[in-house]
């Protein structure tokens, strides 16, 4: 140990000493009563689980979260997550162990004390403060002083996650009998990430033995790749970061999905329901699910998905307008709007307003090199079409700001989040007929991009 770690321990053992003196085990541990929330039973199951973590700072990042307020986190987590992490350290990472009782009754899933435990005080105090699962760290702790702390968890029927950095701890953890092993791709030395630690380290666990992937994962690419090593994911400084927590998690679980063409508010709470963060909203008078401002404030009205208006060589004022009065968060222009028009409405509208721009895709990939474009939408065609381009034409091409449209549903949607764009497009797809979406074939898409 050493650096930023060997800092942060030697800070713990103060602080453990100056709390017993303050909150002595006596004047507590009578008080405390067995978890009956189940950790271990939580991360099983066949869907990749999620450790969804409260977190107000870090060493490496700062303050990540201003408003930090757990218990609107925990209520917000409490629709995706299998486990729940809270903060608990008080000078690297802002955190407090008063947190834990706000979040456990905010939300029903476990709860875990995410900390430098080096005492068995500190998991006699978190489960007092209602924590179901400890965090024990094989880079601060020697076997003898784990096996002592994971049998007073285990004494409280807490749950342990065991962490790991390297080949060593792995060993030991093995040789320890942990039954859920996190493997930090953070290296707690430097702070750097490696995600490779997950892909190296992961199939040397064993049969019997739950893998959660820990720091660095971003996106629902990584999720979904590196879901073929770990058994389930902790996540936090990713979602803490954003002002939309609810689509942030979608962002990373389900990817940054759109519906579009919607007409009816039903299906706006539809495709909100089944996991989606856009809606589209067309202003296309030729379209067969063009709506007018009155339809679409009814939909809007229906569920707070972020409402991207598309438009076609539409007068800027106009476009303006409706993005005004219906409080749009994009406008997606399916023309042939040139950088002038861009430039000048990009000058025209509110900055939070984004712009994205639709690119029809044929033999080749267009080039993306407009100025003031937010994101890309590759269609076949001027889209509507429902059918697909050929998706080969995207390999090894940075995708982060694009938006996969064209032909997408229930039995191709794997292999287009695949692809390794930030999101996919649904339009024709999840319809029974031009502009009425099927409830049903929502949810089976959005089932089968979480089916991992």
């Amino acid at each position: 140990m050493q650096t930023v770690l060997a800092k942060i321990v030697a800070d713990k053992a103060i602080w453990v000493e100056a709390r017993k003196q303050q909150q002595p085990l006596a004047s507590f541990q009578n008080e405390i009563q067995p978890s009956t929330r189940h950790f271990y039973d939580a991360l099983q199951g066949a869907r990749t689980a999620f450790i969804l973590e409260c977190k107000k700072a870090s060493p490496s990042k700062g303050v990540i979260r201003d408003d930090f307020d757990p218990a609107r986190i925990a209520s917000t987590y409490k629709h995706y997550a299998s486990a729940i992490s809270v903060l608990t350290d008080e000078k690297y990472f802002q955190g407090s162990f008063d947190f834990l009782p706000v979040v456990s009754q905010s939300a029903p899933q476990p709860i875990l004390c995410k900390d430098f435990i080096i005492d068995p005080y500190q998991i006699y105090l978190a489960r007092y403060y209602q924590a179901d699962a400890c965090l024990l760290m094989l880079s601060v702790l020697d076997d003898e002083q784990y096996r002592q702390l994971s049998a007073v968890a285990h004494s409280l029927k807490m749950g342990v996650l065991t962490e790991v950095s390297n080949d060593v701890e792995r060993e030991r953890a093995m040789a320890l009998g942990a039954k859920v092993v996190g493997i930090n791709n953070r290296d707690l030395r430097d702070l750097s990430i490696d995600l490779n630690r997950t892909r190296q380290l992961a199939p040397r666990l064993g049969h019997g033995v739950t893998v959660v992937s820990e720091s660095g994962i971003n996106t629902y690419g990584q999720v979904r790749e590196l879901s073929h090593f770990a058994n389930g994911f902790l996540i936090g400084s990713a979602l803490m970061a954003h002002d939309d927590l609810n689509a942030a998690v979608r962002r990373v679980l389900l990817g940054e999905n759109k519906v579009c063409g919607l007409t009816r508010a039903q299906d706006a709470k539809a495709a909100y329901d089944a996991g989606a963060i856009y809606g589209g909203l067309i202003f296309v008078p030729s379209s067969p699910r063009a709506v007018s401002v009155e339809q679409a404030r009814e939909v809007i009205s229906a569920a707070p998905l972020q409402y991207v208006g598309v438009f076609q060589n539409a007068d800027i004022a106009d476009v303006c307008q409706k993005a005004a009065v219906l409080s749009l968060s994009a406008v997606q222009l399916h023309g042939s709007e040139d950088q002038a028009y861009i430039n000048a409405l990009r000058e025209a509208l509110p900055r939070d307003v984004q712009i994205w721009k639709a690119l029809s895709v044929g033999d080749t990939l267009p080039a993306r090199d407009y100025h003031h474009v937010d994101k890309y939408i590759f269609d076949n065609g001027q889209g509507g079409s429902g059918q697909r381009f050929d998706w080969s034409l995207l390999q090894g091409q940075p995708l982060d700001n694009v938006l996969l449209a064209g032909g997408l549903a229930a039995d191709n949607c794997v292999q287009a989040a695949q692809v390794g764009c930030a999101g996919l497009d649904f339009n024709s797809g999840v319809e029974s007929q031009p502009g009425i979406k099927d409830a049903r074939l929502l949810a089976s898409v959005f089932q089968t991009l979480r089916a991992y």
